[in-house]
């Protein structure tokens, strides 16, 4: 889809993925609104060629006058509650960010007849016992609190494709990693480890070190969000590599140039122990697959994280 002389809304477009997927838009030659509440992202990742609406999407008002001002032709849909771990302490507030704020987010799109790129989540969605790598035809059966707002809003999104006739689009995302990763939370967990091996720390390999992830790079991940605008359906946006937390941790520490012992803990309640999706349908039908090779990723990843680009940014001019 051609994204020149349109205009785009990004929700969470101060956060680590949705600042990707701006810059991707600004360079594609779009003007582009953020919509982000930055209590996770951060002003300074939004460039100067976009513009800023500091606003909760759970705040339907607020929401609503944003996204009538900006009059968009394509909504990408990033901001989120994206903890596992706190969905399991506070599953409400999970609810209400990822279920209304969708729901808030499509019924405001609508209007103005613009398709939504949802960002969803890929591992917490399938569960334990799919098949691996899973597929988009595999029945989701999430098993934390996140992965079950997500497969709701998932819902909610297909709905609105169906009624509408808008051609929304579901993209399930896996490990992303990259630069802007911030170290706070496990989702982060690319960025955890580079800012612990930085200062010479010792991180905690959760379930020993054998968990698998999918991790593709954020620069992977905005480019085929971006080739499934308009599209409809729903994508897995990943490698199809399995990789062992133990695995990454090794190449972190080739990337770093350590020898630090990491601590060992059992999975955290809610937790995968496997995961890692197909990328046939993206590829079939979007002609996109995830470029990056994963050691060079970590290694372009942890020297940014460690020269303090997770938190700062070149302003575009």
């Amino acid at each position: 889809m051609s994204t020149s002389r349109q205009t785009a809304l990004v929700t969470g477009g101060a956060g680590f993925i949705g600042s990707h997927v701006v810059d991707a838009l600004i360079d594609a030659g779009s003007t582009v609104v953020v919509v982000d509440d930055l209590s996770a992202g951060l002003p300074e990742n939004v460039p100067a060629g976009a513009e800023l609406e500091v606003l909760d999407i759970t705040d339907r008002r607020a929401l609503d006058d944003a996204v009538d001002q900006a009059r968009p032709s394509i909504v990408f849909h990033l901001a989120a509650q994206a903890s596992v771990t706190r969905s399991v302490a506070d599953p409400v507030r999970d609810c209400e960010v990822n279920v209304l704020g969708t729901l808030n987010v499509l019924v405001a799109a609508t209007r103005h007849e613009a398709p939504v790129v949802f960002s969803s989540t890929g591992g917490a969605i399938y569960g334990s016992q799919a098949p691996l790598p899973s597929s988009e035809e595999w029945p989701p059966a999430p098993i934390s609190p996140y992965g079950a707002s997500k497969l709701a809003a998932e819902a909610y999104v297909n709905a609105w494709r169906e009624y509408s006739g808008i051609a929304h689009t579901i993209c399930r995302l896996a490990n992303v990693y990259g630069p802007r990763q911030r170290h706070h939370g496990e989702a982060g967990v690319v960025a955890i480890f580079s800012h612990l091996l930085s200062r010479g720390e010792s991180p905690t390999l959760y379930g020993f070190g054998a968990p698998t992830r999918d991790y593709v790079h954020v620069s992977d991940v905005a480019r085929m969000m971006l080739a499934s605008a308009g599209r409809g359906g729903t994508y897995n946006l990943c490698t199809g590599v399995e990789t062992t937390v133990a695995e990454l941790y090794a190449m972190l520490q080739r990337a770093a140039g350590t020898d630090v012992e990491p601590q060992l803990a059992p999975l955290r309640e809610g937790e995968l122990e496997r995961s890692c999706m197909d990328p046939g349908r993206a590829a079939r039908e979007l002609g996109v697959r995830a470029q990056i090779e994963l050691e060079d990723g970590l290694r372009e990843t942890f020297d940014a994280l460690a020269a303090g680009q997770s938190s700062a940014r070149t302003r575009r001019t």
